[in-house]
């Protein structure tokens, strides 16, 4: 039986996938939540989740080497590692890494746009140095919009309005304009020389239902697309951007539609939170058809017998966390941790053959989670 390593902000769905194929899962995250733990045979976290502790805030407290170093014994009991959200192939085993060996050029925002500038539609992006010079190219479009946007990261945290946050490090953002409309998602299987569409599906972003205080923060997706044309548009972009990039495994284009115009916003070149949604709709298992992927043979993929819908609940106030493992929630922290304001605390996970049906369990499941936690100074 294979040893499998799983390194990322959140590992506990693509752990939990590998067990059902029968590996031997190590895993290496930051939240460490509790749902993860029947899942694998060893895992180290950042987060303790200490009863009476608060769990602190993401943005003040990741750092993705912490991460890197809680590997170093489990990668050399591994033979393959698969790198999710918040820590980069790069600084692991090449020989190793099960998806796409080197990143840079990809998860760096502003080397991804000029890779792709005059192939696909981009918002207009400029790299800058300062604030003044960010206010200089604004005043050159003003009929545009702009946020500042980090050259590097994912879950749009860090994405401001121009002009709204000035202690911004400049040698890591850049400046984008802002387009309003429907956020997409489209996950593509590649063997790196043939891609195939997996799910169509609508982002969830900066929702203020689900206590996300990020205005650009990802909380989750409806699944699959219900427009047909705009689903295919979708579909066969994304897969002319994974191929034109040949990316292998799983990985992930993020669109705005405004207008009738399809705008490429970001290539996500890992498996990403919409797998989930994904095995849900489908009845697949995305890691197998990950890994089949990267060993070069794409799995037949189901057409959506379901819709699913996800969504991150977060903190309306500082809170303690009660009991909160009831059937289609996620992602569990610990009983009586203590989650500060506007961070998240769990996963909801609905799905149904009618689209309302499973947004309203899914809002259900929400208004008992937020029963659940008490407020504490």
């Amino acid at each position: 039986m294979e040893n499998m390593l799983v390194v990322g902000v959140n590992t506990r769905s693509v752990a939990c996938s590998l067990k059902k194929l029968g590996y031997t899962v190590y895993s290496a995250d930051y939240f460490g939540v509790m749902d993860l733990r029947p899942c694998v045979d060893r895992y180290k976290s950042i987060l303790s989740q200490e009863p009476y502790q608060s769990c602190g805030k993401f943005t003040e407290n990741f750092n993705s080497k912490d991460i890197e170093e809680l590997t170093a014994d489990l990668i050399h009991e591994s033979d393959s590692i698969i790198c999710l959200a918040g820590v980069s192939p790069d600084t692991f085993p090449k020989n190793k890494i099960l998806g796409n060996k080197s990143v840079e050029d990809v998860d760096d925002k502003y080397l991804l746009y000029k890779k792709l500038e005059g192939k696909f539609n981009f918002p207009l992006t400029f790299n800058v140095s300062d604030i003044g010079e960010a206010g200089e190219i604004a005043a050159n479009y003003p009929e545009k919009n702009f946020i500042i946007k980090p050259r590097t990261g994912s879950g749009g945290y860090g994405i401001r309005e121009l002009g709204e946050k000035e202690d911004i490090d400049f040698t890591n953002f850049l400046l984008q304009e802002r387009l309003t409309g429907l956020n997409l998602s489209a996950s593509v299987l590649s063997t790196s020389s043939e891609s195939r569409i997996i799910l169509t599906s609508q982002q969830i972003i900066g929702d203020t239902q689900l206590c996300q205080k990020e205005p650009y923060g990802y909380c989750g997706n409806i699944a699959p697309l219900t427009d047909g044309n705009i689903a295919r548009e979708v579909s066969e972009t994304a897969e002319e951007i994974i191929d034109y990039l040949q990316l292998a495994g799983s990985n992930g284009v993020d669109f705005i539609l405004k207008d009738d115009e399809l705008f490429v916003v970001e290539v996500n070149p890992r498996i990403q939170g919409t797998m989930e949604c994904a095995e849900l709709s489908l009845n697949i298992n995305m890691v197998e058809a990950h890994i089949a992927a990267c060993q070069g043979f794409l799995m037949d993929i189901p057409q959506p017998s379901k819709f699913t819908v996800k969504m991150i609940v977060h903190a309306r106030e500082r809170s303690q966390v009660g009991k909160l493992d009831f059937e289609g929630v996620y992602d569990l922290p610990a009983e009586n941790v203590i989650i500060e304001e506007g961070e998240p605390v769990v996963t909801v996970i609905s799905s149904g053959k009618v689209l309302e049906n499973a947004l309203y369990t899914a809002r259900k499941l929400i208004r008992r989670v937020y029963k659940g936690l008490n407020r504490v100074i």
